[in-house]
This record gives structure tokens, C-alpha cells and sequence, in this order.
């Protein structure tokens, strides 16, 4: 919840400084945002990489453990179908781009507002993290309402990190294995995805 507060705080001093201070143009350029898109990315790659709970996850487990992020991704791609409709300026394949960022604000927002523009880009940013902070608000009313995998499937990506303490404490230590593997396996599909559906 902390860091969910910190990255908004953040995301607002940025809008701030970037609406009423003069920025030196080198900050602004395309450029920078490609080598720091590649940095993320990058640092995602090592980070999966090296998540050896995942690999013994994928050995322990049977097979069916693929089911979940492919439920995950077939539940978001249809409530972003389902809600594009009402959403006057924003496509269908924008709309499921936001979407395919799963929970993943700092990288899917960077592609998005690489791709498309920085408008969409901050609506993949504050839809995304909020995500998060449903999934880390409301995990016991998930389980709740919905069993124990619903908080896995609310957190999306960010089940393998930030949203894995509240994962673990109310579906139960069982589960940390699933959200881990779910979370790898879907933020790893991000980046493929959200340039699938925007190019």
C-alpha cells in the first residue's frame, strides 16, 4: 500500500512540475523514454529470471496452473470489451491495451504513452494502479465473495510482488505459489500485448 502511495505522489508531482515549471527539452524527448522503456524492461526480464519459485512452481505443479493467467487475461480483455462501448474517445484495441497492462502501471504506461501518446498513457498508469490498490484493499471481501484465487486474478501482474502479502494472508500461504507463477506469466505477456493491440 505504501509504495501505491508513493508512485501516486510521484505520478502528481510529475503532472505538477511538468504543468508549471519550464522542463529543459532533453527530459522530453522520445529518446529518453526509449532507453528507459528498454532499462524496465531489462530489469523485468532479470527480475523473472531469477524468481526461482516460479521455476520450481512450474515443476511442482501440473499443468492446469496455466489456467489462472489465462483466466485472468480472458476475464480483463472482457470487461475492457465490455466497457469500451461507454468510452467515447477510446478505441477497442486502446481500451484492451490498457488492459493487457494488468496491473504492470510503470511498464505498460511507458509502452502506451510511447506508442499512442501520453494521454492514454496516464489513463493505463492511474487504471492500472488502481488495480493494485483494490486488490490490496479489498483482497478479503475478494475471497470473500469470490474464493480464494479472486485476489490473485484482481492483482493481475502485480500478484508476484506488491499485492502477494495480502494474497498470502487471505487465501492462504497454499496460494503464494499460484499468484507468483500468475504474476510472472502475465508480466512477462505485457509488453507483447499492449504493442499487439496499439500497432
Amino acid at each position: 500500500m505504501t509504495s501505491s502511495i508513493y508512485i501516486s505522489i510521484a505520478f502528481v508531482l510529475g503532472v505538477c512540475l511538468g504543468r508549471f515549471s519550464p522542463i529543459p527539452t532533453e527530459l522530453l524527448s522520445q529518446t529518453l523514454t526509449t532507453y528507459v522503456l528498454y532499462a524496465l524492461i531489462f530489469t523485468v526480464g532479470i527480475t523473472v529470471g531469477a524468481n526461482m519459485e516460479v521455476w520450481r512452481a512450474v515443476k511442482a505443479i501440473h499443468v492446469r496452473i496455466v489456467l489462472i493467467p489465462l483466466s485472468i487475461i480472458a476475464g480483463t480483455f472482457a470487461g475492457c470489451a465490455a466497457v469500451s462501448p461507454l468510452l467515447r474517445t477510446i478505441s477497442l484495441s486502446e481500451a484492451l491495451a490498457v488492459g493487457a497492462g494488468f496491473g504492470y502501471y510503470s511498464l505498460s504506461s511507458v509502452l502506451i504513452a510511447q506508442i499512442d501518446g501520453e494521454a492514454l498513457g496516464t489513463i493505463a498508469l492511474v487504471s492500472n494502479l488502481m488495480r493494485e490498490v483494490i486488490t490490496l484493499l479489498l483482497a478479503p471481501l475478494l475471497v470473500r465473495l469470490f474464493g480464494k484465487l479472486a485476489p490473485i486474478a484482481a492483482g493481475g501482474a502485480t500478484a508476484m510482488d506488491t499485492t502477494l502479502p495480502v494474497i498470502s494472508r487471505f487465501s492462504g500461504k497454499e496460494y503464494t505459489v499460484y499468484a507468483i507463477f500468475s504474476g510472472v506469466a502475465l508480466t512477462f505477456l505485457v509488453p507483447m500485448l499492449v504493442q499487439l493491440f496499439l500497432t
